[in-house]
């Protein structure tokens, strides 16, 4: 193993942007409140990420949320999309992606265990299957970064997302939506909602999209059926039943990487198109059907303790074939080969809570179950070559008779949790909290003969102290822990410990009369315990660990004058501090930039010759990242700029939307497979117009 070493000049660098970071939030957050004095409405933030009701200035954490106005404003068509202007988040590292959400939270991938709905995980175990939630069926995501093990048991270390699922509405409410827009994008949506009896005691909502559209990318299409009923029984005052399902259908192709010489790179054979396509159109799919079924039960004994349930059955299967990128022959010839995986996942997920007041304890205590059952067929095979610059599609592809993968897994979880609000004052206040877990795990796999079959019991806990001001200004300071179940055993049959993350955090928050929120936060993080293979004797080893230290700032407004305001800056710092791979200890893991940034804002005119106009603008920045360890292989960094117009007449809303303005054609990410560089595009100008009528 490599003697640690640190590149002085990088650290130094990281470490003076947070200063400037620092010196301007304080004087953006200066600015914000002499305007919030006299010209700020008040901005509704839920804290259900707490999976209580304690507003978001007293949880000692980083919190974002997106509503579901902010969602509609930039015309999000996947999570990716509206977590875009998020601090922290990373949400498209490999660029224009129409399969699955891909995330990076503070440096620290969460593709595969930080995607919630409801509140309850939604399982995948070595991407068996995947996910794309529809952004449209969101009330808002929730976003607290960091460890939370405590609350929603295994997790990513840097954080997770909740999508929280629009609910029957106790007025009346709806909405049809046309749009068309580039590659022939073609899309119906509504929403309708309201009491179904006059005494109140059901609600209804559906809301529904429809979409087929081509894409930048020749032959590669995103075709999407999304279907959400929902019913709220309310057979008391005290008591809210609501039934919830969703059948979503995606029909699309695999994102496509091109060689690093000639999209990153010169290559003497000219730029290679941004819109090639690398696999075989008769062959390639990517189709998901995905169906979910849910039951929220609130129940309130008295003024002080309530009951709450969240339970959610889901179902997904996906058909996944993809003639790929895995080699260059020449600077024209690209070497391909054959991906299939046929994954089928079953899981049922429950989490139940009892809330109380305790004097000056705010205290729930909580107990959750999850289960899953999938199974997945995979083969890889050889695939004919491709003339980048004269592709001639229509090669025969044949599939191997052999699945090199035909593995059956099963996990079920039970955790108990205990949290406690302690109001030591009126203004300082103590959060404890702490979670036992045990995990069973079961695989096997009918190709290689292999059984694995492990269980872990694991202990975090979590702490937390804020001091909240009557100015609004609030300094917190917390611990927080999390794990992952890992299921194998190293070269002496020893089963492998979770993996384990630790975060301390400090910061300030600043919300004068719950009219402007302006959160600063630092923060040290460690992922330990994480699984490598040893290039030696390729057997897997415990023995990764990573360092992600940074600063993040957000602050959001929205002014008597119309003007809403968003703002999100990230520096991030982090490192490979122990690997057995040569070349990683010291290197920044990949496609985790060093800087991000965003502003958006929106302006609603509300009187004279514009009244009814509502224009906004974004501009988010991607700093530079990394496709390799060491750190040779370099995606430049981007700044690109979003626009929305809309114009509200009657009953009609007339939109205009466009992302990415300037269309930029960019390099998203680079990475390494099979010794070759290669390179992903981010998403090109899309423009949409629709027409929408409400009721």
């Amino acid at each position: 193993m490599q003697e640690h070493t640190t590149d002085s000049r990088r650290r130094s660098s990281a470490l003076r942007f947070p200063r400037q970071i620092l010196v301007g939030a304080i004087s953006l957050a200066a600015s914000l409140s002499t305007l919030a004095q006299e010209s700020i409405d008040e901005i509704r933030i839920t804290g259900q990420t707490s999976k209580t009701d304690v507003p978001i200035i007293e949880w000692p954490r980083s919190v974002s949320v997106i509503d579901a106005a902010r969602i509609d404003e930039q015309n999000a068509s996947s999570l990716a999309q509206a977590l875009r202007y998020t601090p922290g988040i990373v949400s498209e590292p490999f660029g224009f992606e129409p399969r699955l959400t891909f995330m990076r939270i503070r440096g620290f991938d969460a593709s595969e265990t930080g995607l919630f709905r409801d509140g309850v995980r939604l399982s995948n175990p070595g991407f068996v299957v995947s996910y794309n939630l529809e952004p449209y069926g969101a009330e808002q995501l929730e976003v607290p970064r960091g460890p939370a093990s405590v609350l929603y048991g295994q997790t990513s270390p840097g954080g997770l997302i909740d999508y929280i699922s629009k609910q029957p509405a106790a007025e009346s409410l709806g909405e049809i939506d046309i749009e068309l827009g580039s590659h022939e994008r073609r899309q119906l949506r509504f929403d309708a909602s309201g009491p179904v009896d006059e005494g109140d005691r059901f609600r209804y909502r559906f809301t529904g999209l429809l979409r087929d559209s081509d894409s930048q990318v020749d032959y590669l299409k995103q075709d999407r059926t999304y279907l959400a009923p929902a019913l709220t029984w309310r057979p008391g005052n005290d008591t809210d039943i609501t039934f919830m399902a969703h059948w979503q259908e995606d029909d699309t192709r695999s994102s496509q990487a091109l060689p690093a010489q000639g999209t990153l790179f010169d290559s003497p054979e000219g730029r290679i198109p941004l819109t090639r396509f690398t696999g075989e159109p008769s062959v390639d799919r990517y189709q998901r059907d995905e169906l979910s079924a849910g039951v929220l039960l609130n129940h309130q004994f008295n003024q002080d303790w309530e009951f709450r349930q969240n339970l959610r059955y889901y179902q997904i299967d996906l058909e996944d074939v993809s003639v790929f990128s895995a080699s260059v022959i020449d600077a024209r010839t690209l070497g391909r080969s054959l991906f299939e995986n046929f994954g089928e996942l079953d899981g049922l997920s429950l989490d139940n809570r009892l809330l109380g007041r305790i004097g000056r304890h705010d205290l729930f205590i909580g107990a959750d179950y999850r289960r899953y059952d999938s199974t997945s067929l995979q083969f890889f095979g050889g695939a004919p070559s491709l003339d980048l610059y004269d592709p001639q599609y229509g090669a025969t592809v044949t599939s191997p008779e052999t699945a090199f993968k035909n593995e059956e897994a099963k996990q079920e979880q039970f955790g108990l949790y205990i949290q406690d609000q302690f109001h030591l004052s009126d203004a300082l206040v103590l959060s404890l909290g702490g979670r036992f877990d045990s995990t069973d795990n079961e695989s096997m796999d009918e190709a290689t003969g292999s059984r694995n079959e492990q269980t872990d019991e694991e202990l975090v806990t979590n702490a937390g102290l804020v001091y909240v001001m009557d100015n609004g200004l609030a300094p917190y300071a917390s611990y927080s822990e999390s794990f992952l179940s890992v299921l194998g055993s190293d070269s002496d049959g020893n089963a492998f410990d979770p993996e384990l993350g630790e975060q301390v955090e400090a910061g300030v928050k600043y919300q004068p009369d719950g009219n402007l929120l302006v959160t600063l936060a630092a923060f040290d993080l460690t992922r330990e315990n994480f699984t490598q293979f040893d290039p030696d004797t390729f057997l897997p080893v415990q023995t990764g660990e990573v360092s992600s230290r940074g600063v993040e700032f957000q602050a959001a407004a929205r002014l008597r004058t119309g003007l809403d305001i968003s703002i999100s800056l990230t520096d991030l710092d982090v490192e490979i501090t122990r690997s057995i791979i040569p070349g990683e200890q010291g290197e920044r893991p990949t496609q985790v930039p060093e800087r991000t940034g965003s502003v958006w804002l929106s302006q609603d005119f509300q009187g004279g010759l514009l009244s009814g106009l509502d224009a906004s603008v974004g501009v988010r920045y991607l700093g530079a990242s990394f496709g390799d360890t060491p750190n040779t292989l370099k995606t430049p960094s981007e700044t690109l700029v979003d626009l929305d117009l809309h114009y509200d007449w009657n009953d009609l809303r007339f939109r205009l939307n466009v992302q990415n303005l300037f269309d930029e054609e960019y390099i998203a990410s680079t990475f390494v497979r099979g010794g070759t560089d290669f390179a992903t595009y981010g998403q090109t100008r899309r423009v949409t117009g629709s027409v929408r009528y409400e009721w």
